[in-house]
């Protein structure tokens, strides 16, 4: 079962499409947002979940008090399924807060989008290759802000992401079989 941790929506259960994706665990996601509280990462923030699944990511953030969430899906089923939890999410929250969600790749909106954002989430399948992952990056880093933070979920046995130019890495933490790459703009 995925819910929404905290915030406005706190314990509302999401949908989680039957295939093909891979939850973010309540513990991790605990974990992860902790620290952005703590980094007053939130309040306002324009947040981007990229390969978005459920939603999990992005839609805590918005439950958390994030001003804007661009949830960014694919595959046909799982677009289907963030599109009713985002649905959800929204009317449990009663926020004002704009949620979108776009079928399409990562790198296809990336290219489009004209936005800038301040939290960004990539929770690609754990199979995409570090190539696909550098380049995604590439395309990501003129779309986030100055004090942007960047955390990018892979399995624990997935070597260090490689950086383009104008993206470092600020800290990792490994929770099992995930590690956590937080990364930020040089």
């Amino acid at each position: 079962m995925t819910r929404i941790i905290s915030g406005a929506a706190g314990s509302l259960t999401l949908e989680v499409p039957g295939t093909g994706t891979r939850p973010t665990s309540d513990r991790v996601r605990e974990s992860l947002f902790g620290a952005l509280e703590s980094a007053d990462a939130l309040a306002d923030a324009r947040v981007l979940d990229l390969y978005a699944g459920s939603g999990a990511l992005g839609l805590e953030a918005l439950s958390r008090g994030a001003a804007t969430a661009d949830l960014v899906e694919k595959a046909p089923r799982a677009a289907s399924v963030l599109q009713r939890n985002a649905r959800k999410v929204a009317t449990a929250s009663g926020s004002s807060a704009a949620v979108r969600v776009h079928r399409t790749t990562a790198d296809a909106f990336l290219r489009l989008a004209g936005t800038a954002f301040d939290l960004v989430f990539l929770d690609p399948p754990y199979d995409l290759g570090e190539a696909e992952l550098t380049a995604t990056l590439e395309l990501l880093r003129p779309r986030v802000d100055a004090g942007a933070t960047v955390v990018v979920e892979r399995a624990a046995r997935s070597p260090e992401p490689a950086l383009p130019a104008g993206l470092v890495h600020v800290r990792h933490k490994r929770y099992g079989d995930t590690t956590l790459w937080w990364l930020a703009p040089a």
